[in-house]
This record gives structure tokens, C-alpha cells and sequence, in this order.
């Protein structure tokens, strides 16, 4: 056999073992797209499942009801033979109130954090990492005794006090974590073209940290539209329950009517979700890079 003879054998050779290489490699990533795929799926049903199982029992008959197959009896049934449509504006209210809030002080104090690198921020940016670590429940004994002098228990205002200040440190990491993303360059031009530091915090830095603010605000409004334990200790009166507090009067010793229960869990699942769907598209990536083109 000539060595050029060999020479092509062994090519042919090394050409036939890349090509089964890339079969193998094809068909090993062919199989992990539909492991993952079925992982996807599977992880879907798990948290799909009790959704739909709730809406399905909220449209089941209740008890005494004529009623038969799905109806949307129960929904009529908790606004007008219960206190829903109070807890619902109670709920509404005090979780605006606290998004506002938490926006208003996180957003000046989180942009102190980004930009102003001193021993003075660092031990305030320390002091709020070891509040956020520490549970409210270490608090709300002490706020209780506190707010009874003040005349602010069974008071709505109380709990969105309580709210908006359980948001605040993990609200200005955020906002923090967020404005650091922002070139200093921006603000550094505004100065040049005559803008204070206020004002291009105001101009430049808030107008491109639209989605930091909105994931701060859905934050808030999760953590007081979802809360128990605080509401439970410090509302009283039916006129002031929020709906968690106001779900729990519809669990009975002997008896639970479920299809009035899962109404109002329905009801409490829907605002969240209307607040994601609204919001999901001012959640944009690279909007910033746009702005300093040029330079």
C-alpha cells in the first residue's frame, strides 16, 4: 500500500469519526432539549394545578345551593351577603399607599447608596442588610404596644406605616442595586448643561430606571397585599379587615362552605395577576445604551 493510499484511509478514517462525534453530540442535545422541555412542562402542571383546581371548586355549587354544574353563584354570594367588597377597597388601599411610599423614600435613598461611596453610606447600607435579615414578627410585640398609645391600632393607617417600612430595606437595595446600572456619564453630561444633582436624579436617573422602580413597587405590593400576621394583630373590626384577614372569618369549627372560600381566593389572586400583566411590558433590557451612543 503507497503511502498516499494510507494517507487517504486515514482521512477517510478521521472524517468518519468527526461525523459520529457530531451525530452523537447532535443526538445527546436532542435528547436534553426534550428532557428539558418535559422538566418545563412538569414544573408548569406543579403550579398550574392548584390554580385551576381553585377556580374550578370558586365555580362549584355551594352548599344549599340549587345550582348545578359550574356557576358563578359564589361570587355574587361574597359580595352581597359579606364584608368582600369592603376587605377588597381596604386592601387596595393600603397596598397603593404602601407602593407609593416605598417608591418615594427608596428611590433618593437607594440612589445615596449607588453614588455616594462613603464610611457614612457603607454603615447605613450595613444597618439595613441587618434589618432586612431580622423577621417582622421580632417587631410587631413592641409596634403593637407603640401604635395603642398612638391611637393607631385597628387603624388602617397604622398597617400601612408598618408596611412601608418593612418594604424599606430590601426596597432600597434595589433601587440601589438598579441605579448602579446607570452610567454616571448620563448625569455627568446633565451637570455640564447647567442640571443640579437633584435635577438630573429627577431627569436622567429616574427616567432611565423604569423597570428598577417598577420591580421595587410590585415588591411592595406583594408584601402588603399578601401579609397575615400583621394584619391580623393590629385590625380588629370587620370595616377594617384586608382579604387575608378577612378569608380567615370564613373557616367555621363544624362546618367551611369551600365554594364561598375559594371566591374570595380567586378574588385575591386576580389583582396580582392584573398588576404582572399590566406592568410585563415597561420591563425592557438595554434601554440605557441607547443613551449614550456618540459618546
Amino acid at each position: 500500500m503507497s503511502t498516499e493510499t494510507s494517507a487517504e484511509l486515514i482521512g477517510h478514517l478521521q472524517v468518519g469519526v468527526t461525523n459520529g462525534r457530531r451525530r452523537t453530540l447532535g443526538e445527546l442535545g436532542e435528547r436534553g432539549k426534550w428532557w428539558r422541555l418535559l422538566g418545563i412542562l412538569v414544573i408548569t402542571a406543579v403550579v398550574l394545578v392548584p390554580i385551576v383546581a381553585v377556580v374550578i371548586l370558586s365555580l362549584t355549587p355551594s352548599l344549599g345551593s340549587s345550582a348545578t354544574g359550574l356557576t358563578i353563584e359564589n361570587y355574587g354570594d361574597v359580595f352581597t351577603q359579606t364584608s368582600v367588597g369592603t376587605w377588597l377597597t381596604n386592601s387596595l388601599v393600603v397596598a397603593a399607599v404602601t407602593v407609593v411610599a416605598a417608591v418615594v423614600i427608596a428611590a433618593p435613598a437607594g440612589y445615596v447608596l449607588s453614588r455616594g461611596r462613603n464610611r457614612l453610606v457603607s454603615s447605613y447600607a450595613l444597618i439595613l442588610f441587618i434589618v432586612q435579615s431580622l423577621p417582622v414578627v421580632t417587631a410587631v410585640i413592641p409596634l403593637f404596644f407603640l401604635f395603642s398609645k398612638l391611637g393607631l391600632v385597628d387603624n388602617l393607617i397604622g398597617v400601612m406605616i408598618i408596611y412601608t417600612g418593612s418594604t424599606m430595606s430590601v426596597a432600597c437595595w434595589m433601587m440601589a442595586a438598579y441605579f448602579d446600572s446607570i452610567p454616571i456619564t448620563l448625569e455627568e453630561a446633565a451637570w455640564i448643561d447647567g442640571a443640579s444633582v437633584f435635577g438630573s436624579f429627577t431627569r436622567v436617573v429616574l427616567r432611565n430606571s423604569l423597570p428598577g422602580i417598577l420591580s421595587t413597587a410590585i415588591f411592595s405590593f406583594l408584601l402588603a397585599w399578601n401579609d397575615y400576621l400583621i394584619a391580623l394583630v393590629f385590625l380588629r373590626s370587620d370595616q377594617n379587615y384586608t382579604l387575608p384577614i378577612g378569608l380567615n372569618t370564613f373557616f367555621q369549627q363544624n362546618q367551611t362552605n369551600w365554594g364561598l372560600v375559594m371566591a374570595v381566593a380567586v378574588i385575591m389572586m386576580l389583582p396580582p395577576i392584573i398588576v404582572f400583566a399590566v406592568l410585563n411590558r415597561f420591563f425592557s433590557v438595554g434601554g440605557i445604551g441607547g443613551s449614550l451612543a456618540g459618546r
